[in-house]
This record gives structure tokens, C-alpha cells and sequence, in this order.
């Protein structure tokens, strides 16, 4: 705080949020004295009056023992600043870093140029936004350990947990902070080992949401997951992941899959949003938002008390540590506090897309797609009178490409399917085609419907575009079937029948838990147990997929 103040400055500014006039010392001293250190902190001078005339203030030790007096009344104490300016006493309070504040009175706060007194409801709104009162740490009072508590909820957590067995359930629950001493479960009790949190927090659900395009307007996919906080999490991510782009690489003969999201980033980020959220805000959810262009995870509460803007991403502030503990013995999250900077280095390390955090009540990640980065709104005034008639060599070369790639991906695709690819006409395509049949580029074996295209040379003839003497290793980002992956090969083509929606999310259901059966695939995928069969004998066929063991013991790998 300053040593000289500007005492006119302030009398012509008048009483404010950081301002207040006292004609002399009286008892509602202390209330504006607990109201600036609750608040932003701010400057009282006594011996104005409300109007802003100056009547002066006694400046001989005994005022000034009886101000001080006042200040230590408020608890906890504050460091208050005490000065003699002319005929005024000024008292400098800082905003102070141990809220909320007390006096004799009750609780105050700055309302503008007014010092107010917190209700009840407001004192414990208030105990909560400083986190002075933890959500997990409550007493949840409906819970009811007969009905409510979740045997294998329990069960999974101890064993991944690595905790023994041998341990009784309540002893292990108090120890875990997970129940109260009466035998009822804590809030973070119920978040993890609730049997249906929808019932009792019912604001603890995650949303998931795919829309259509880059807009709020066509849902496309909604999910509301109510399990428990870890079901929930993993829930979130397979979603997210079933649908965003996923790049099958061949390298050689293992095949390597490249997320557009790298799964780190996405994972710590809808941890975070889970674990850190405010609890105590009823009126939103965490919100997964998949667009084309970008993946948001979003959820109610700003930064915590006790972290400013300049420390974040560099310093942890729990809100919830109970819950953050809990999933720190899952191995979900690190106490160290670096899951910003894990995000910040995944997306750095994948270059395929970029990230930006958002906090004021809510808190936002963003993951924007690359490809999809923001053009400038303004479009040239002027465009040229004459357009050539003929299309430069390089375009139609990187058309010719592209139908080689495709052919050499799918060697059973149609025209029509190139076509839809591409974005061009079929009889563009076909026109392409039958140039290269007569270049002795590729080959029709077999008939129209059901035969297959064959490369036989990359090398073409100059009444061909020019094509590069090797087919581009990248693909169109859109291929003939309707999914929401992409394939890419560097060496071997993945056979079509792969590029299947249904055989994408079979992958991921077999990575999800390796000993699933057909029968509970069919269920999943809403299919036949015999369609489901033989999409696990081509994935096998194709080298995808391999089963280890015989077909009741045994488990699904993704090679």
C-alpha cells in the first residue's frame, strides 16, 4: 500500500466499492473493516462524512489505541494499515487470503458502496466459493447402505485399487473418507459406490452430445451416463472416441493406430472436468460436445478459490480432494497437478489439432481439429473476368492420384463410390478410368458388378496427367463408406470390408474388454450373432484381430 495518499482524489471520488467515509468511530467500524477484507479490500477515512465533507478525526494516541482495538476483534486477524492524513485517520484493508472474515455481528461483504450482512443461505454459499465447506467431505443424508450401496462398484475399485481384500467394508470406507462415522456414505462415497446416482446426484451424470456440422442445431448422438464416477469417465471417452477420426497407419506388417485427438489430452480432460467440477452448482452437468470441427468438454466452476489466472496450469488447487484422492489410487489422475501441461505437451506431440482452456463459471477445453483452424471472413471484391478453360495439369494429376489410392485401397470400389469420395462426377471418374485402362495403368479383372480393380504400373503415358511415380501414402479424408474413421496405409492396403462402420466399432469394443463375446457384441452393435461372427472371421482373416486361447477361456487382441 502506498505511504502518501491522495486525499483530495478520493473525497472527489466519492464512497465506492473500494471506498468508505466515517464521520467518527463507531460500532459499524469493524462491519465495513470485515466487509473490505471479505470482498476486494479496500480504504476507510474516518472523519468524512457521507457527503464527502471533511469533519475531521482526534489524532492523539488514544483514538488511535481504540482503532486498533476494533481491528482485532475481526477474526481471523488482518493486517490492517493505519495512518494519519492531515485531519484523517485512513485504515488501508487488504483483501485478506484466510475468508471469510467475522466480527461481532455476523458476516459482511461489499455491495457496491454499501457494506451487507450474509443471511445464512449466503454465508454458506459463501463458505463453499472459498472452500471453506467440501461437497465430498459432506454427509450425503438419503443414501441408504441396504438399497443404495454398489457391491461390485466396490469390488472393482478395491481390486484396481490394489487394496486387500481381507479389509472390512466399513473400516475400509471411513479410512478412504468414504463414510461417516454414523454409517453413511459421504458424497464422494456416493459418487463412486452409489448403485444409481441419478437418483441421489442427479447432477453428477456426464453428457455426451455428437451434433451434425459446427453447430448446436442436428443431434445426431446423446448419451446421459448415470453409472459411477469412473463408469462415467471411461463412458465419456469411448464416446468421444467412437466418434472422431481415428488413422489406421500400416507400417511394415503392424499396424498403428493415430487418434485425431491424441487419447492423453482427452482423457485428462474430461478427468479434470469430473474430478474439479463444482458439486455444489445443481444446475449443470460435465457436457462433451463432438462437433466436425472440434471436441469441447465443459463443466461448472471456474478456477478454485485460491488459484489465479497467472498460476494456472502451473500450481493444483483441488476442489474436490476427497474425489481426487479416490481417483489418485486408480492411477486416473496425478496429485502433482500436471494434467494442463500433459494436454498442453499431447496436442503439441500430435499436431493434429490444437487446444484452448476457457474459465470464468464454467471451465472449457477445446479441441479444435486441424484442417478446421478459422478462415478470415472477408472474401476477395474483385474476381477474374476470364476463367482458363482448361484445368492445370497438377489438379487432374492429384485426381489421378487420389482414384489410384482409392483402387489400391478397395481394388472391389465402384465409380459411384470414387465419385462420392472425391466429389466429383461419376462420369468424371469414369472418364479417368478408362484413360488409365488405356494407359496399362490398371486392369478390370472380372465383370462390372463383381469384379476388381488391379494396378498394374504407376508409370503413365503423357496423354495421362501426370501422376508421381508412387501413389501418395495419404488418402482423401473421406472414404466410400459412411463412418467417422479415415485409413491410411504406408505399405499394405487394409482390405474394404474394414472401412465397415460396424467393423470399426467392433475394434473398439474388443480393445474395450478383450474377453467380450459375439453374443454380447450382437446385443451391443443391435445386430445378429451371425453377422457379428463374420465380421470377427474377416477382421482375423485381414490380420486385425487374433483370438488367444480357446473360444470360452480365452480373449480378443487388436494386433
Amino acid at each position: 500500500m502506498n505511504d502518501t495518499i491522495n486525499i483530495p482524489a478520493l473525497l472527489a471520488a466519492g464512497e465506492g466499492y473500494h471506498i468508505e467515509f466515517k464521520e467518527n468511530l463507531d460500532k459499524s467500524f469493524i462491519e465495513e473493516v470485515c466487509a473490505f477484507a471479505n470482498s476486494g479490500g479496500g480504504k476507510i477515512l474516518l472523519g468524512v462524512s457521507d457527503r464527502g465533507q471533511t469533519r475531521g478525526f482526534p489524532t492523539d494516541n488514544r483514538s488511535r489505541s481504540l482503532v486498533q482495538d476494533a481491528l482485532r476483534s475481526l477474526q481471523p486477524n488482518i493486517a490492517a494499515k493505519v495512518s494519519i492524513q492531515g485531519k484523517l485517520c485512513v485504515i488501508e484493508v487488504p483483501e485478506g487470503p484466510d475468508k471469510p472474515y467475522a466480527c461481532s455481528r455476523g458476516f459482511f461483504i461489499r455491495n457496491g458502496a454499501n457494506s451487507q450482512k450474509l443471511t445464512r443461505n449466503e454465508i454458506v454459499e459463501f463458505f463453499q466459493k472459498e472452500g471453506r465447506i467440501r461437497f465430498d467431505e459432506l454427509k450425503h443424508e438419503r443414501f441408504d447402505f441396504a438399497t443404495d450401496f454398489d457391491e461390485r462398484a466396490y469390488d472393482e475399485f478395491v481390486k484396481n485399487a490394489r487394496i486387500s481384500s481381507t479389509i472390512d467394508h466399513a473400516t475400509l470406507l471411513k479410512n478412504l473418507g468414504c463414510m461417516t462415522e454414523d454409517g453413511s456414505l459421504t458424497n464422494a462415497g456416493v459418487l463412486f459406490f452409489a448403485r444409481d446416482i441419478d437418483f441421489l446426484l442427479n447432477h453428477a451424470a456426464v453428457v455426451c452430445v455428437l451434433y451434425k456440422g459446427n453447430q448446436k442445431l442436428h443431434i445426431l448422438d446423446k448419451k446421459d451416463f448415470k453409472g459411477n464416477i469412473v463408469e462415467n469417465i471411461n463412458n465419456a471417452i469411448l464416446f468421444v472416441q467412437r466418434h472422431t477420426n481415428v488413422e489406421y497407419v500400416i507400417e511394415k506388417v503392424r499396424r498403428s493406430e493415430v487418434p485425431a485427438l491424441p487419447e492423453v489430452a482427452l482423457r485428462e480432460s474430461i478427468i479434470n472436468a469430473v474430478c474439479h467440477r463444482d458439486y455444489f452448482d445443481h444446475r449443470a452437468n460435465v457436457v462433451v460436445e463432438v462437433f466436425d470441427d472440434r471436441v469441447q468438454v465443459t463443466n461448472p466452476g471456474g478456477l478454485p478459490s485460491g488459484l489465479k489466472p497467472a498460476d494456472f496450469g502451473r500450481r493444483s488447487v483441488a476442489r474436490n480432494p476427497l474425489v481426487a484422492s479416490l481417483l489418485h489410487r486408480l492411477n486416473y489422475i496425478e496429485k502433482v497437478g500436471t494434467g494442463i501441461s500433459r494436454i498442453r505437451a499431447a496436442v503439441a506431440e500430435s499436431g493434429r489439432c490444437r487446444v484452448e482452456f476457457a474459465y470464468n463459471d464454467f471451465f472449457s477445453v477445446t479441441f479444435t481439429r486441424a484442417g478446421f483452424e478459422k478462415v478470415p471472413n472477408k472474401v476477395p471484391n474483385k474476381v477474374p473476368n476470364k476463367v482458363p478453360n482448361k484445368v492445370p495439369n497438377k489438379v487432374q494429376g492429384k485426381t489421378v492420384s487420389e482414384i489410384l489410392n482409392c483402387l489400391s485401397k478397395n481394388p472391389e470400389i465402384t465409380a459411384n463410390d470414387i465419385a462420392d469420395a472425391l466429389k466429383i462426377s461419376a462420369r468424371a471418374i469414369r472418364k479417368h478410368l478408362n484413360q488409365l485402362k488405356a494407359d496399362g495403368i490398371i486392369k478390370r479383372i472380372g465383370s462390372r458388378k463383381s469384379g476388381t480393380w488391379k494396378i498394374l504400373s504407376t508409370k503413365v503415358s503423357e496423354s495421362s496427367p501426370q501422376v508421381p511415380n508412387k501413389v501418395p501414402n495419404k488418402v482423401p479424408n473421406k472414404v466410400p463408406n459412411k463412418g467417422h474413421h479415415t485409413f491410411t496405409t504406408n505399405s499394405q492396403p487394409i482390405p474394404y470390408k474394414v472401412h465397415h462402420k460396424t467393423a470399426e466399432i467392433v475394434i473398439e469394443n474388443l480393445r474395450a474388454d478383450p474377453q467380450i463375446t459375439a453374443q454380447k457384441l450382437a446385443e451391443t452393435l443391435k445386430i445378429t450373432v451371425r453377422a457379428v461372427r463374420k465380421h470377427l472371421s474377416q477382421l482375423k482373416h485381414d490380420g486385425i484381430i487374433e483370438r488367444i486361447g480357446p473360444n470360452k477361456g480365452g480373449h480378443w487382441k487388436v494386433l
